[in-house]
């Protein structure tokens, strides 16, 4: 049985959620895409389908998401879960709001739930506003995102710009204090009109109770903090299954990261005092039609020597802006995409059979370069991050959002092989 289809936005957050869902004890198996044909995979308990449609025209990402909602239910799940990231990246025309609208139409949902904590690393609802590590997430450095600059923290505000409903919240006091009234609550929000609802979360036993009272929802929404509640409630009565997938020591490891997220702008900064580090030209990515070969042949180059070479455009969000208007935003997040797919592509054919990549896009696209369909999640290095294997071959691969982790771990991504 089937018991959850989860629809991830990006590549990091379907390996967020996944991991979260397997730590609590489910068989998750991870598809980029919608697989072609009808796939039946044996002893699921979820299904996470990974899109890249966090930042494309909202048109396209419903397209893509009633997709893989369609092609879910049709293989028997029994519930849709529409994963976005724990910072709630969107802007005012979506692609939350959009998409979830879609999808609730999709399985003829009056409700449903908002629930992008994750008190693991940090996420934390109060009074409807979201709080990154005990900040506004509008103060979190997530205002300079050069993709969805987050200038707003309240939930139901950023939700209401970007949707065709009202949305409740279920604050604190009840959430901790008297769970047993919220079945009524939620009645008088939909009397009331209010499509979404946000709980406020502090800790993991918020999310349990969160969990607890929308079983009945057709479909769900939020972050990797809910996957796990979800699925704790599920196998409460149950011993824990091991998810452990030995990384091997052979074979090359390199690290990409795209990145320019505080928290990874940080993991650079520290791993370049440990190991080998290349930044991009951002200028020759541009012009420069044989850069790539010199950025592989550095990488071949720098590949024995202890620790995993590390590749990256990350910068400081001040940069970053003065690129972007020097280039244009679009070409330049265009054609740094472009450049890690083909880069991962090349480094695989010399032998790379280890990826370390941090940001969702950049994700995106390296897992396109290397032409995956489906991992098995296994280990965690950092909440929500595990070291993943392809289902069909021999390519080990971590895709780390950019906010997560600590400073030191590229260095910890590694400890599993060295």
């Amino acid at each position: 049985m089937i018991k959850l289809g989860v629809i991830a936005d990006d590549f990091t957050g379907a390996t967020d959620i996944a991991s979260f869902m397997a730590e609590a004890g489910w068989q998750v198996i991870l598809f980029n895409g919608v697989p072609a044909g009808t796939v039946q995979p044996e002893e699921a308990d979820a299904i996470v389908i990974a899109l890249k449609s966090r930042s494309i025209a909202p048109e396209q990402a419903i397209e893509q998401a009633v997709g893989a909602g369609k092609w879910l239910l049709e293989t028997g799940c029994q519930r849709l879960f529409f994963k976005y990231c724990s910072t709630f990246d969107s802007t005012v025309n979506g692609n939350i709001g959009p998409v979830t609208d879609a999808l609730m139409k999709l399985v003829n949902a009056s409700m449903t739930v908002l629930c992008p904590a994750v008190p693991d690393n940090g996420r934390t609802i109060v009074h409807g506003h979201l709080f990154v590590k005990g900040q506004l997430l509008n103060q979190s450095g997530m205002e300079h995102h050069p993709v969805t600059p987050m200038v707003k923290s309240s939930i139901k505000t950023l939700m209401e710009e970007q949707s065709a409903g009202l949305c409740g919240i279920v604050h604190l006091d009840t959430v901790k204090n008297a769970p047993e009234n919220i079945a009524h609550q939620l009645e008088q929000l939909a009397f009331n009109k209010n499509k979404y609802v946000v709980f406020d979360v502090l800790d993991n036993q918020d999310l349990l109770v969160v969990a607890q009272k929308t079983r009945h929802f057709r479909l769900v929404t939020g972050a990797a903090g809910l996957g796990n509640a979800i699925a704790r409630l599920d196998v409460s009565d149950h011993p824990v299954k091991q998810n452990a997938l030995p990384v091997p020591k052979t074979g090359k490891a390199v690290i990409l990261s795209g990145s320019c997220s505080s928290m990874t702008n940080q993991q650079v900064n520290f791993y370049s005092q440990h190991a080998d580090a290349l930044a991009l030209d951002i200028e020759k990515i541009v012009k420069d039609e044989g850069y790539l070969q010199l950025v592989a042949g550095w990488a071949i180059r720098h590949a024995d020597k202890g620790y995993a070479p590390l590749i990256y455009a990350t910068q400081p969000p001040q940069l970053i802006e003065v690129i972007q208007k020097h280039y244009g935003a679009a070409q330049v997040s265009e054609k740094i995409e472009g450049f890690f797919s083909q880069l991962a592509d090349r480094l695989h054919q010399e032998g790379f059979s280890k990826f370390i990549v941090a940001g969702g896009e950049t994700s995106g696209a390296v897992t396109q370069g290397l032409h995956l369909t489906g991992m098995v999640i296994g280990h965690a290095v950092a909440p929500g991050v595990p070291w993943t294997k392809s289902r069909d071959g021999d390519l080990w691969i971590i895709l780390k959002s950019g906010n997560f982790g600590t400073p030191d771990f590229f260095l910890k991504a590694q400890e599993s092989f060295q």
